[in-house]
């Protein structure tokens, strides 16, 4: 849920820190007082397109600030999150975007920079705005299949990645048949260049890990004279008369003496023995380092040519000795599949014949389940348009396969079909693609209730409806209301309205004020108690001016909405 929404400078609010609580917050004031500001406020920071109009006049830039907090450890965020290094602890994401005068934006997420991209992609997982003209996600038809899938739930999920399974293998093979069938002059382009590229890396003759143990050596050469010392010295050390080992042994003789006359002095004894036969041996170890340490300047030439000849290998073909080795074989097989394309022709289109017919399968079995969940989509879609008294409406969702050039079958990622949301308001009329069809009012209810149901299954964490009760009245008011309010339910709604019925049904009321002083408009926002929420639902019913009647209107309102959220 979005707990707090922090602004400063922007447009005509001067500085603001709202809180927000679960459940549905609606936010009611008079017109221009700066309700859609606020909303505005929480777009941009989901990564919509920023402009300097945006920062207040006189100030250099604008700041805005968002907490959520997830309830979720399985929410998708959390693994975007991962994907673009961001760090997440204790179930809490700050959008953080700063605006200049001049233009430009500066974003954080967790206090990590972020570009404006990666900044909608971890905005459009937490928030989701709607306004009255604003519903791209549900009218885009681009957008149908993927929110069909997510109705789908884990059916259709296990059906794609089985198709994917497929499908991954299946385009592997149609890229390496282009490749093959490119025209002969590239080709030969292309073989020249692998050969060249194979005989420079077999004439070097690398060994595996052989730029490590060049190094190794080089570090030895190059620092002859002071290994040299410290072995020496340390030989020096342990070695010879009055010298280390002589002392030790003399501590061992010593205790010898004495080791027999209790355990502690026995274990003190076998301790001080074992050191001095280790100190032994590794003097001898020493001696050997030192007689067989040699320095030979060819040699440092040699390994320094050999390293210098690898790393040049390395700027080319890979970033180690393994990875050279690697790409060498890889490029093998390359010109091995041109020099004989005519038979790898063949068994690739021989595969990808045999692949094909497996995709089939898959991809009708994909298509059969969404299908099967099309149907449930679409019957609960008309429940809830009957809800919101449009009956009469009917909606569909409509299946075409995809077709390539040649009109075969074309295998995507998604499958092979395009999926688009039909509806048609009015009895007798043909169903017509989702934004070709509906009206202003009649396109918010659609919205509404499309909202619903897929509310439940897109996992968002705060959804804003701005503004999408306008154009009704009466009865319909009270069922959009009802409507938001169940979406509630199972996510955080923050709802711009100017109807009461919705305003009445709210567990947070905010209204949102605005005064002039020194000159300047500021915006405020205040949280309403009861008798303050009676007062504004009685303005919102009156008008202007606030009368006894539309007061007790106002409360009637309350109770009703108390009496259905019960």
């Amino acid at each position: 849920m979005l707990a707090e929404l922090s602004i400063k400078n922007f447009a005509i609010i001067e500085s603001l820190t709202v809180s927000f609580e679960r459940g549905l917050t609606v936010l009611t004031g008079e017109t221009g007082a700066g309700k859609s500001i606020i909303i505005d406020a929480i777009h941009l920071l989901a990564g919509a397109r920023g402009s300097s109009e945006f920062v207040r006049y006189g100030e250099k830039r604008a700041e805005l600030e968002a907490l959520f907090l997830l309830d979720d450890n399985n929410h998708p965020v959390y693994q975007k999150c991962e994907e673009f290094g961001i760090d997440v602890s204790d179930g809490m994401i700050i959008l953080r975007r700063d605006m200049s005068s001049t233009g430009k934006s500066i974003c954080r997420i967790n206090g990590k920079l972020v570009t404006i991209a990666v900044l909608r992609e971890v905005g459009q997982l937490l928030v989701d705005i709607h306004g009255q003209h604003d519903n791209q996600e549900l009218m885009n038809e681009e957008n149908h299949l993927s929110l069909l899938d997510q109705y789908g739930g884990q059916e259709v999920k296990d059906a794609l990645e089985a198709y994917l399974d497929v499908y991954r293998h299946y385009d592997s093979l149609k890229k390496k048949i282009t490749q093959l069938s490119e025209n002969e002059q590239e080709m030969a382009h292309r073989l020249d260049l692998l050969q060249f590229q194979l005989d420079e890396i077999e004439k070097a003759e690398l060994q595996p890990k052989e730029d490590e143990l060049l190094q190794e050596e080089k570090n030895q050469i190059s620092n002859y004279e002071k290994i040299y010392d410290a072995l020496q010295n340390g030989y020096n050390s342990l070695h010879g008369e009055q010298k280390g080992l002589d002392w030790i042994g003399l501590a061992m003789s010593q205790l010898e003496n004495v080791g027999q006359i209790n355990s502690t002095l026995k274990d003190l004894s076998e301790t001080v023995s074992n050191a001095f036969y280790m100190l032994e041996d590794i003097s001898y170890q020493l001696r050997n380092e030192l007689e067989s340490l040699e320095f030979d300047p060819g040699r440092l030439n040699y390994v320094e040519g050999r390293l210098n000849e690898i790393n040049t290998l390395k700027r080319k073909y890979g970033q180690s000795v393994e990875e050279i080795l690697t790409y060498s074989a890889k490029i093998e097989e390359e010109i091995d599949t041109i020099q004989n394309k005519d038979s790898h022709l063949t068994k690739l289109q021989k595969e990808l014949h045999s692949i094909t017919e497996d995709l089939s399968i898959e991809a009708k079995n994909l298509s059969m389940i969404r299908q099967k969940h099309a149907k449930l989509l679409v019957n609960e879609i008309h429940q809830e348009l009957k809800e919101l008294y449009m009956e009469k409406t009917s909606f569909d969702v409509n299946t075409k396969e995809k077709r390539n050039n040649v009109n075969e079958i074309k295998y995507t990622s998604t499958g092979a079909e395009e999926i688009e949301f039909y509806i048609s308001t009015n009895p007798g009329e043909p169903l017509k693609p989702l934004n070709k069809t509906a009206s202003g009012g009649e396109l918010s209810r659609i919205m509404l209730a499309m909202k619903s149901i897929f509310s439940q299954h897109q996992g968002i964490t705060s959804i804003i409806f701005d503004e999408v009760d306008t154009g009704v009245s009466g009865r319909v008011a009270q069922a959009i209301a009802e409507k938001i309010y169940r979406v509630s339910n199972g996510s955080q709604v923050l709802c711009i309205t100017h109807l009461p019925q919705v305003a009445a049904m709210a567990d947070t009321h905010l209204y949102i004020a605005k005064e002039t002083k020194s000159g300047r408009t500021k915006t405020s926002v205040k949280p309403l108690v009861e008798d303050e929420k009676v007062k504004e639902i009685g303005r919102m019913i009156a008008g202007v001016e606030v009368t006894e009647l539309s007061k007790e209107h106002a409360k009637e309102l309350l109770l009703l909405a108390s009496s259905s959220k019960r």
